[in-house]
């Protein structure tokens, strides 16, 4: 029987594989209705990335279509294909990956409700790998097979290299407490947001306003509040981080502020700060 090379990366960049046959068998998927569709926005990207901890570049060496009574909750206008794919990189990942290996894949019908032919096209796989199962992966999502091309290849380097690095922003689930003060001048306040996370790493924003001034807003990642902090730049894992976790109101049980004109202030500045985040675009993920 033949052996094959599992290979293992932890840092988020392309590396080469040494291919070796390797036999595999498909699992059922977690979510029906995989789609393969062009245009991920950053949050996409980002969400896939985060969630799967194989990131694969393939190319797909056979498929096979799956009869309806083999594939259970199987969407109306989609075939369920097992694939047979070889693995041309090793992209990031957690995990070790074989050089050859199966999985299974929603895909729509095309015209006429045939099957889209998918052999010798290259693609990024969001994947987990599958307990007991060396041949075989899951992907993470319906969504996560997409065509490689060098565009998404580059959007991705960046998204993986912060989600691989020694330090990475925690997962946000909340906002834990919020409180306005009011300063001694006219129009001056501050407002502490505590954000809730997964790790329970500390988070927080810190909303400052002064006469004739801009508010100005930041975020510390830690446990030090720095009043000279800075918001996220737009397109990073700390911006989506906040982008797409913060819930659009702040909730009213989180606003510790005593008085209506302090509960006020509190609120509308989380609602500038949910401004200035800009909204958490979708296309390919919910």
């Amino acid at each position: 029987m033949a052996k094959f090379k599992s290979l293992r990366v932890c840092a988020a960049v392309l590396v080469g594989l040494a291919l070796v046959p390797q036999a595999g068998a498909a699992q059922s998927p977690a979510v029906p209705a995989a789609n393969i569709v062009a245009g991920p926005t950053y949050a996409d990207l980002a969400t896939l990335s985060d969630a799967a901890p194989l990131v694969i570049r393939a190319q797909i060496r056979r498929q096979t279509a799956l009869k309806p009574d083999r594939a259970p909750g199987l969407a109306p206008g989609f075939a369920r294909l097992y694939i047979q794919a070889q693995t041309l990189a090793l992209i990031a990942g957690k995990a070790a990956v074989p050089a050859t290996f199966a999985y299974l894949v929603d895909v729509p019908l095309g015209p006429k409700g045939k099957v889209p032919k998918l052999t010798k096209r290259e693609f990024v796989l969001f994947a987990r790998p599958v307990s007991g199962r060396a041949g075989e992966v899951q992907l993470v999502a319906p969504a996560a097979q997409l065509a490689w091309t060098p565009e998404l290849d580059a959007r991705l380097r960046p998204i993986l290299t912060e989600l691989y690095a020694a330090e990475v922003p925690p997962r946000i689930t909340g906002v834990s407490e919020a409180l306005a003060v009011p300063g001694t001048l006219t129009g001056e306040s501050e407002t502490q947001i505590f954000l809730a996370t997964e790790n329970r790493e500390p988070v927080s924003i810190t909303v400052l306003r002064r006469p004739g001034q801009r508010p100005q807003w930041g975020v510390s990642w830690g446990e030090i509040i720095d009043s000279a902090a800075r918001p996220p730049a737009p397109q990073t894992l700390r911006w989506y981080r906040l982008a797409c976790a913060l819930p659009a109101q702040l909730p009213s049980g989180a606003n510790l502020s005593r008085d209506a004109t302090e509960r006020r202030l509190a609120a509308g500045d989380y609602a500038f700060v949910r401004e200035a985040l800009g909204p958490c675009e979708r296309r390919i993920t919910r």
